[in-house]
């Protein structure tokens, strides 16, 4: 959905170990945590269930992700509104998430800031050019990024190319209305994406993972103009369809099994989810929802499940479909994501109103 937030990353290193070929077949339970690296820098304190202070990516890991999401902007600001995300920052949180142990996600986003439907501004640099240099653009920044994290030692398991999309990228030229263009950026994504790792799967985004209509014209399209891709990637926000999840959640898994019987060979994930996180009781019911619809898509190819911003705080972010408490511990709604969830009881407790 359309991010109208704050603050994103700074550099953090570390040595890297390359994730194990066999986690490729375990269901992903992500975060995408863009936000972490600057709200560390700011001062930003978490704290795990026990009250004590602790690295968020450990107190993520034992609420049970596995995979973490980091989106990427050409050529970003320093401003807390709509900065950071440059490949270098996301390269640094790459090595970081994958040396603990994660999985990886990047999510081109091929703007200087947010791309979601609402907006999906051409980088600055990008501006004047012909849609035969767009296409040369896309492939040579993704190409850029991606030898940057081999270089690093970092293999992404999954790379968007392009965030929530419906309307297309890189308008006016890569607009839907210009569909033939469009599937030829995303093409180019997905090129320079295997040019330099084979095995990453390539997803395409689009939010409102409950609407079968919108997902069937635009991937027969896509496919039609010869767009390549391996996995359809979804948004699901009850929060922001003004209804709770259960007016829509089977519409969700409808969509889900559709795509992939639709489009052979193809698979599924919800690249993003989130909820009220002063609703503790829904949030966790919600999750534990939407994992049993994917993981229901037959032959393993609904793939996971990840949460836009769990740590994105209220309170640093003003982001109010965080997963996180105003005291600074995770809410009870990410266990959830945690092996068995679905054989426990939903947590009693709720945080604190929003103010």
């Amino acid at each position: 959905m359309i991010k109208r937030f704050f603050q994103a990353a700074l550099l953090v290193g570390a040595a890297v170990l390359v994730a194990p070929a066999a986690s490729a077949q375990t269901f992903a339970k992500g975060a995408d945590v863009g936000w972490l690296q600057q709200m560390e820098a700011t001062g930003y304190v978490f704290y795990n269930e026990q009250g004590q202070a602790q690295d968020c990516l450990a107190i993520l890991k034992d609420q049970g992700i596995n995979a973490i999401r980091l989106r990427v902007f050409v050529n970003p600001s320093d401003d807390k509104a709509s900065g950071h995300c440059s490949p270098p920052e996301v390269v640094a949180m790459a090595k970081r998430a994958t040396d603990q142990g994660f999985r990886v996600m990047i999510d081109f986003h091929y703007s200087d800031t947010w791309a979601d439907p609402g907006k999906q501004a051409k980088p600055a640099a990008w501006a004047s050019h012909s849609f035969a240099q767009l296409l040369t653009d896309v492939y040579d920044h993704t190409l850029s990024t991606m030898t940057m994290l081999k270089a690093a030692g970092v293999t992404p398991e999954w790379v968007q190319v392009g965030n929530e999309i419906p309307g297309g990228m890189l308008w006016p030229e890569g607009s839907t209305k210009n569909f033939p263009q469009l599937a030829q950026l995303i093409t180019k994504g997905y090129e320079a994406v295997k040019a330099v790792s084979p095995t990453s799967k390539v997803i395409v985004h689009l939010d409102r993972g409950n609407d079968n209509a919108m997902y069937r014209s635009f991937f027969d399209q896509l496919t039609q103009n010869g767009g390549k891709f391996d996995v359809i990637g979804m948004s699901y926000y009850p929060f922001w369809l003004k209804q709770d999840y259960t007016a829509s959640i089977a519409n969700l898994r409808a969509n889900l099994l559709d795509m992939v019987a639709r489009y052979p060979g193809k698979e599924v994930v919800v690249a993003e989810v989130g909820n009220d996180y002063t609703n503790v009781q829904n949030s966790f019911d919600m999750l534990l929802a939407t994992q049993q619809a994917v993981r229901a898509v037959p032959q393993g190819k609904g793939l996971g499940v990840f949460y836009w911003e769990p740590e994105g705080a209220k309170s640093w972010s003003h982001y109010q479909l965080s997963a996180w408490g105003d005291d600074g511990k995770p809410s009870p709604a990410l266990k959830a994501f945690q092996d068995g969830a679905a054989g426990k009881p939903a947590p009693a407790t709720r945080s604190k109103k929003a103010k």
